[in-house]
């Protein structure tokens, strides 16, 4: 079964990019990313874990214990590529961190069960 971010345009376009060896355009970038960031806060609602994607975007997610000032104990962090890799499936989790296109922190914020959106 295909998601709906799967079928929308700019995250066809980023990954067209991305399997033609090429940088996608900056702003076609940030809305892939803010789109599947917004699939997964709709997938999985909550505050206890923060998802970071900088500079384009980030999100809290995962039911549990709220955060609500400072740094959230919580935290994953990627670069843009790599999200929506990770989102779409073009990239697991455990090849992420192998890779170690992944900065975590914190017991809950494995959210490997959530992805592909």
């Amino acid at each position: 079964m295909s998601s709906p971010h799967d079928k929308s345009a700019v995250v066809a376009t980023v990954l067209a990019s991305f399997d033609a060896g090429e940088t996608p355009e900056r702003v076609a970038l940030r809305d892939a990313v803010r789109a599947l960031l917004a699939g997964l806060a709709a997938k999985v609602p909550g505050r206890s874990v923060e998802v970071r994607v900088p500079p384009y975007g980030a999100i809290q997610c995962v039911e549990g214990p709220r955060h609500t000032r400072g740094t959230p104990p919580n935290v994953v962090e990627m670069d843009p590529e790599t999200w929506v890799r990770l989102a779409t499936g073009r990239l697991s989790w455990g090849e992420a961190i192998t890779q170690g296109r992944l900065r975590i922190s914190g017991n809950r914020a494995d959210i490997s069960n959530y992805i592909p959106i």
